[in-house]
């Protein structure tokens, strides 16, 4: 028998959608900023009083999404294979950074702004509690660390 009506979808109210590599695969209600800080080098040639100044190295602050929810368990896995590599006589393998792009859009579903993070992987993983009148697969929240990040 046919479903009459539209089906459910996690995104008319999870504004944050992550894509890792192309694939949308959760919705988020929360993120949290994105902030890259230049460190000051400061020398001092030939003995002058007044330093002089560069930019130094870049540090980029973790990204958090909150109250998300997905369909699939690709977030999970992901966490996965990072433990496995962590676990694996502390052997760090690139295999499994991944690129991805935060989607922030508009109650209509349209885009408002698009991030991209290179050389991401999560850090944290914390599932959220059981319900069963969800029809979501509910995650908390997931902590990423990355590389590089870039507004698209």
């Amino acid at each position: 028998m046919a479903v009459i009506g539209t089906p459910r979808t996690f995104h008319k109210k999870f504004k944050f959608i992550v894509e890792i590599d192309g694939v949308a695969s959760a919705g988020f209600q929360k993120c949290s900023e994105l902030s890259v800080e230049v460190a000051n080098i400061e020398y001092h040639e030939g003995g002058t009083l007044i330093p002089q100044k560069s930019p130094g190295r870049l540090k980029f602050a973790d990204v958090t999404l909150e109250r998300g929810a997905t369909q699939d368990h690709d977030l999970f896995d992901w966490m996965e294979e990072v433990a496995d590599a962590a676990a694996n006589a502390g052997l760090n393998e690139p295999a499994f950074k991944r690129n991805l792009d935060i989607v922030q859009q508009d109650r209509d579903g349209t885009t408002l702004r698009r991030w991209s993070l290179s050389g991401a992987w999560p850090t944290k993983f914390v599932g959220g509690a059981w319900d069963n009148e969800a029809d979501e697969n509910v995650i908390e929240s997931v902590t990423l660390t990355f590389d590089f990040f870039q507004r698209k």
